[in-house]
């Protein structure tokens, strides 16, 4: 598959300034006013079927949380839709109690959590400046 394939927007993914998570590729894109896509990224998503499609928007953010379990922390958490148990948002790839990353980076592209979307620290951050409460998100298939 071409670059240019694996970065194009998936079909109905909405329209204007907002982020969007395809699940069935584990890839994020921020993409600015008209259109423009500002960065395209691989992640982690759930390994449950716990996130419908549909349109979400940024409800909170917190630059360090801890996991709803307390097994680890989180960096640069924005969330966007609730859980059974817990808020689901985008966040850099969580480091467990001692410290540990708890994916590398070559597994990104893998649904390794248990809700959220694991990011790789750098876009992490990217998607944490580029996401104010209220900006759209839009999760697809």
């Amino acid at each position: 598959m071409s670059a240019t394939k694996v970065a194009a927007l998936p079909d109905g993914s909405g329209s204007g300034r907002r982020i969007v998570f395809d699940q069935s590729d584990q890839r994020v894109w921020l993409v600015g006013s008209g259109g423009v896509v500002k960065r395209t990224y691989r992640v982690s998503g759930s390994r449950f079927d716990n996130l419908r499609p549909g349109m979400f928007s940024v409800q909170s953010r917190s630059r360090h949380a801890v996991s709803y379990d307390y097994s680890g922390s989180l960096e640069y958490f924005v969330r966007f839709a609730t859980g059974v148990s817990a808020p689901i948002g985008f966040h850099a790839v969580p480091r467990d109690n001692a410290g540990t990353l708890e994916q590398t980076k070559a597994q990104l592209g893998t649904p390794l959590s248990a809700g959220c979307v694991r990011q790789w620290r750098p876009d992490a951050i990217a998607l944490w400046d580029f996401a104010p409460v209220g900006t759209t998100v839009v999760v697809t298939d």
